[in-house]
């Protein structure tokens, strides 16, 4: 009887506890899934700060600011640091802009409670003055920031350039003297200016990595020199081919100044036809690349044709190159003469004259180039497989428009793309649009 008391109980027991077991794995799939047990019920507020925390970072900053209404605890972590390193300022007016703006009482409350959690922040602003202005207002107010990176973005100009340079210079000061950690400067189309790079240098020279400022006429060699003196971990530079000499390029190739992987330079036509574009000598070049021999040299174009003739007519060492606007055979074969560090071309178009000598003398003589992009261009598919044989698997990117290919006697549009796939290693067919 002892014996099957205890088989009774056990019984029991076990059912008991298979019972519970079931309760808490549904419990535990409802919570998960979303499915109401009718004998438990969720306490959101209840869920652990760092599960909330991770749901946040999931969420628009719209999303996140209606949810943390919920309840107290939730609002609690909506204040949590984490979630205010990263931040993008839209300032927008209303009346001419598509831009959704940051609401005034948002800006206010991370200015009060975030300003020293902020590290990645950028301004994007739309072409009006009023926006730019109050961007400059919102910098000036940054004065417990620890901001790494900064990026100032125009979606159309003018812009920042409507702003007196002695505001923006104030602005900017604040955030200079008071980072004293960043490492990554944008500051495109703006009125930066010599005196601000001097404070800028005089606080983050030990971090700064990478300063992007194109388009900013009020920056002269000696600014630049003054950053690439002082900034020795400085890696990346984006300036305007304007400021570009033989003598910024000899004093940025001396022992005592940085060892550069990246220089974009700009070349942009302002006054069209009513500029003529100075020639960078050969021995400037390769003082540079002797200097930094790992350097990428980068450059984009936004030339009319006849504004082209001061580029490549000696050896260059460009590895990238962009042109927005049409560019000329000629222009193309000097490319293909002059420039045997290339790895990227891109051709935005070109005219009604096949591009097949022109490529065939850049595959030949650029052993580097390895992405190529054509866009309103012609090429016989004889030349572009002829092209493409030169260069084979080394192409990694090659992005070519269909209407670009003109088919002959020997190649049919379906026939070519088998190929040149075959010669890439690599299943291959024309964009309907480059992908560059």
């Amino acid at each position: 009887m002892k014996r099957t008391g205890q088989k009774v109980v056990a019984g029991t027991e076990a059912s008991g506890t298979s019972q519970t077991s079931k309760k808490q794995k549904t419990s535990l799939y409802g919570s998960e899934f979303g499915e109401s047990d009718p004998c438990t019920s969720m306490d959101w507020g209840s869920l652990p700060h760092h599960v909330i925390l991770r749901v946040f970072q999931f969420l628009t900053l719209v999303d996140r600011a209606r949810a943390s209404s919920v309840c107290r605890r939730w609002n609690e972590v909506f204040h949590i640091p984490d979630l205010w390193r990263r931040f993008e300022f839209e300032l927008s007016q209303p009346a001419t802009s598509y831009l959704k703006s940051t609401h005034p009482d948002l800006i206010q409350q991370i200015i009060k409670r975030h300003a020293d959690h902020l590290q990645y922040v950028s301004f994007k602003v739309d072409s009006s003055t009023e926006s730019a202005e109050a961007a400059c207002d919102i910098l000036s107010q940054l004065v417990n920031c620890s901001i790494k990176t900064l990026g100032l973005i125009s979606t159309a100009k003018p812009s920042f350039m409507n702003v007196s340079k002695a505001h923006f210079a104030s602005a900017l000061t604040v955030v200079f003297v008071n980072s004293k950690s960043l490492s990554s400067i944008k500051i495109d189309d703006t009125p930066l200016d010599d005196p601000s790079l001097k404070v800028l240098v005089a606080n983050n020279s030990d971090t700064l990595r990478l300063l992007k400022m194109s388009s900013c006429p009020h920056v002269s060699p000696a600014g630049i020199l003054c950053v690439a003196d002082q900034c020795h971990g400085l890696k990346e530079l984006a300036l305007n081919y304007y400021i570009l000499s033989d003598e910024l390029l000899l004093a940025l190739s001396s022992e005592k100044h940085v060892d550069l992987e990246h220089l974009r330079i700009d070349v942009v036509s302002e006054n069209p036809g009513q500029v003529q574009f100075h020639t960078i000598k050969k021995q400037s070049w390769d003082a540079l690349v002797r200097h930094s021999p790992k350097v990428n040299i980068v450059m984009y174009f936004f030339l009319y044709e006849d504004e082209f003739d001061a580029f490549f007519r000696e050896e260059t060492p460009v590895t990238h190159l962009y042109f927005g606007r049409a560019v000329s055979k000629a222009m193309l074969g000097r490319i293909g003469m002059n420039c045997p560090r290339l790895i990227e071309l891109v051709v935005c178009a070109n005219g009604l004259q096949p591009l097949d000598d022109e490529l065939i003398q850049i595959a030949e003589r650029c052993k580097n180039l390895t992405a190529m992009g054509l866009g309103e261009c012609e090429v016989t598919c004889r030349g572009f497989i002829e092209f493409v044989k030169m260069c084979g698997g080394r192409l990694t990117q090659l992005s070519i428009m269909e209407e670009v290919l003109i088919p002959d006697s020997d190649y049919s549009l379906d026939r070519l793309h088998l190929e040149v796939s075959k010669h890439l290693g690599r299943m291959w067919f024309p964009d309907m649009m480059p992908t560059w």
